[in-house]
Formats: C-alpha cells, sequence, structure tokens
C-alpha cells in the first residue's frame, strides 16, 4: 500500500507499507531503506480493541520480565539451599530481588549484573540477619568477579535504600574456619595436624581480641588478620610438631588462599606477643623468641589486659623521657633484634615501655625528604626585595589592592 512522502536517502515518493511478519514497516520500494518501523503487539486489555502500543507495555515485554524474574526467583533458591539458610531467609531474598527488578536502574543492566543480582540479596538478608557469610563466599558460588558484586550491591543498597550492617569480627572468623580443611581428617593433612573446631575457634577469637586492642584492626582488611591469628592459634595447641609449619603451607592444608599482608600481621601479632611476654613472671627466665613466645600464647591470653597495661604505655608521652632515640619512640621505629625477646624485655622491665599506638604512627612510611637549600637560598637576611607580583600575592582585601596601586601610582 502506498503513503505519502519522500525517502530521505534517495528521494524517491515510491514508500510503501510492508508488514514483516507480524510488524508493520514503512520502505522505500527504490532503494530499500526502512523509515519507520511499526509495534510488535499489544497490552492484554487492548488486545480486544486492536490498538497498538509501544513494545515497552506490550505482552512480549511482559513475558520477558516474567521469565527473567523465574530465572533470579530460581537462582536466588538454589542459593539459599547451598548455604543452608533458613526459611525466612529465602523468603526475604526473593521479595528484595522482585522489588529491584520492578525498578528501572535494573531493567537495562547487562545479564550477567542480572545474575549477580540475586546472590547480592541473599547477601543482604544474611547480613541483616547477622548471618556469617563474606562477598567472597557468595562471589565463589556465582563464579563472579568482586568488584562486579560490589558494585550491584552497592546500587542494590542504593536504589532499595536497604540498611546493611557490617559483619563483626568474630564473625568472620567463625565464617572463616569453616571452610578450614584442618578441621576434619582429609588424606593430604598429616595426623599431627588436624584440629579441633571449637578449640582453634576459641584460641583465634582470643588472638583477634587481642589485635583489635592493639590497634592491629582499625583500618585495616580483617581476612589477613584472621588468617594470621588462625595460624598462631593452630601452632599454640599443639606447638611440638607445628613450629616448624611455615604460615604459606599453613594456608596450602587449609585450603585458603594466602593474602599478602598477612606475613605482616603475623610479624605485628608476634611483636605485641613478645612484649606481653617480657611482663609474665614465669617467663623472665626464658629467652624467648617469635617460635618459642608462640607456646605460651594460651597464658599471655588469659592475662592480656595486665599484661598490656605493664607491657606497653597507653599514652603517646607516658614514660617517653627516659626513653633513648629509636626504642619505643613514635617518631622513629624501634630497633630490630634478631634474638628475640630479651633485649626488648630487659628495656621494658628497666622501666622504658613503647606506647600502645597504630603501627602506622610506631612505623611511619618514608617520605620524600625536601631537597638541600642551594647556597644563596640558604643565607636569608629578611631584608632581599619583593616583586609586584609576589606582593599581589599577599594582598587579599579590595581596600589593600587599592592602596597598593595608590602607593605605586605616587612612586
Amino acid at each position: 500500500m502506498a503513503a505519502r512522502g519522500r525517502c530521505p536517502e534517495c528521494g524517491s515518493a515510491a514508500l510503501v507499507e510492508d508488514a514483516h511478519y507480524a510488524q508493520q514497516q514503512l520502505v522505500c520500494a527504490a532503494c530499500g531503506c526502512v523509515l519507520a518501523e511499526g509495534l510488535l503487539t499489544t497490552t492484554y486489555t487492548e488486545e480486544e480493541h486492536l490498538r497498538e502500543v509501544a513494545y515497552s507495555q506490550s505482552t512480549g515485554q511482559k513475558e520477558q520480565l516474567s521469565r527473567c524474574l523465574q530465572r533470579g526467583i530460581r537462582r536466588v533458591q538454589d542459593l539459599c539451599k547451598v548455604l543452608q539458610l533458613p526459611a525466612g531467609f529465602e523468603e526475604t531474598a526473593v521479595s528484595y530481588f522482585q522489588r529491584a527488578l520492578q525498578l528501572p536502574a535494573f531493567h537495562l543492566v547487562s545479564l550477567e549484573k542480572k545474575e549477580l543480582l540475586g546472590g547480592c540479596c541473599v547477601f543482604v538478608t544474611c547480613r541483616q540477619r547477622s548471618w556469617p557469610l563474606t562477598m567472597g563466599t557468595v562471589c565463589s558460588l556465582l563464579y563472579a568477579r568482586q568488584d562486579l558484586f560490589a558494585s550491584v550491591f552497592l546500587s542494590l543498597q542504593k536504589e532499595l535504600g536497604l540498611s546493611v550492617p557490617a559483619l563483626s569480627l568474630a564473625d568472620l572468623v567463625t565464617t572463616h574456619l569453616n571452610s578450614f580443611r584442618l578441621l576434619q581428617p582429609a588424606a593430604n593433612v598429616p595426623a599431627p595436624f588436624l584440629e579441633d573446631k571449637e578449640k582453634l575457634l576459641a584460641r583465634t577469637t582470643g588472638i583477634v581480641e587481642l589485635a583489635s586492642e592493639t590497634w592491629l584492626v582499625t583500618g585495616r582488611h580483617p581476612v589477613p588478620i584472621v588468617t594470621a591469628a588462625a595460624f598462631l592459634a593452630w601452632q599454640s595447641l599443639r606447638p611440638g610438631p607445628r613450629l616448624s609449619c611455615p604460615l604459606a603451607r599453613f594456608c596450602r592444608l587449609a585450603g585458603v588462599d594466602l593474602p599478602p599482608p598477612a606475613h605482616l600481621r603475623l610479624k605485628e601479632l608476634l611483636e605485641i606477643l613478645l612484649g606481653m611476654a617480657s611482663q609474665l613472671s614465669w617467663l623472665r627466665g626464658f629467652a624467648l623468641d617469635k617460635k618459642t613466645v608462640v607456646k605460651h600464647i594460651g597464658d599471655l591470653l588469659q592475662h592480656r589486659v595486665f599484661l598490656l597495661r605493664n607491657a606497653f604505655s597507653q599514652h603517646d608521652g607516658e614514660e617517653q623521657h627516659d626513653t633513648a632515640p629509636g626504642q619505643g619512640s613514635p617518631s622513629s621505629p624501634p630497633v630490630a633484634q634478631d634474638k628475640g625477646c630479651p633485649p626488648a624485655g630487659k628495656r621494658q622491665r628497666g622501666g622504658t615501655r613503647r606506647p600502645l599506638l597504630p603501627p602506622c604512627l610506631l612505623h611511619p612510611r618514608k617520605r620524600l625528604r625536601p631537597a638541600a637549600p642551594s647556597a644563596p637560598d640558604s643565607a636569608v637576611t629578611g631584608d632581599e626585595p619583593i616583586s609586584d607580583s609576589e606582593i599581589e600575592q599577599y594582598l587579599r582585601s579590595p581596600e589593600e589592592i587599592r592602596a597598593f596601586r595608590k602607593a605605586k601610582a605616587w612612586q
């Protein structure tokens, strides 16, 4: 059927309406240019009247959303079953997913983000109900990148206005230790390396609490701290065959990743333990080092309040007048000792205690030193002439600028 108008491509007036399947199109018969496309289908309410509407309001779009919703709900339900969550968690997560899909912000996102949306709903539900679940666990189950998962999670939290509490460190310890293969007999785990779950959990929690009291947790990623604490707890429960096992092998046997900062957190924990051991009366006769102090972690945790108060000063300036440069001063890191605790213990029993401060203040990072002034610049007398451009930098108010210009005109 012919229609009025001309083709914008070739200028021909031979325009026809062509039914491509069920879709009406306005096509140029000369060059084949498609000038306009019709509408695919109608809504449920307007199908009886045969009135054409936009595709976003059509039955086809509703069916697409319905299939997407069904797949997402199944994904949420399967994830809840794998994590063995209570029934109430599943209902809440499904409701969050249904609300999120109704928002325009999630209509035009990629299919990968839509698949992660269900995992984010489960993650939010667990956090709101104090269920220990980490983002890394959900990402491993969904084979997703953590940065992409985090972006979808933040979008969900913003669009729905959800309040998501942070996971406490004690809950994180429980979640992290549940994935350890050292808690169950396995073919590749030697018998002396197996440990009871409850004992390891209690000892690790105590070391993590000690790290929190000594500024080792603030502003840092918790997983390296929990990994280092679990390693020390595991060694201290049966030190005989385990002291020779390094941290890297421990993580391999446990089946967990070794975060790079874990070695630094382990070193900082051992320094705190050595300082505490120097104040324990029945350990003063022993030459303790970073390996042998692990044997006494149980005693150190039992008396940690008393030992921390005696081993470290609670204020920056407390007892600093007796401290030699480089020994306990926050402006300079303490001198490293190869022999371990006795030198530090002698200094602490002699009355000098280093302050209990965050490591960033005890060991500040090296900063670039300013360049040494040249010989002419070093001899500054204060009588040097000041240029006009430099004077203008010091003038702020309009009155000062007018006065300066008037004085300059009189010269």
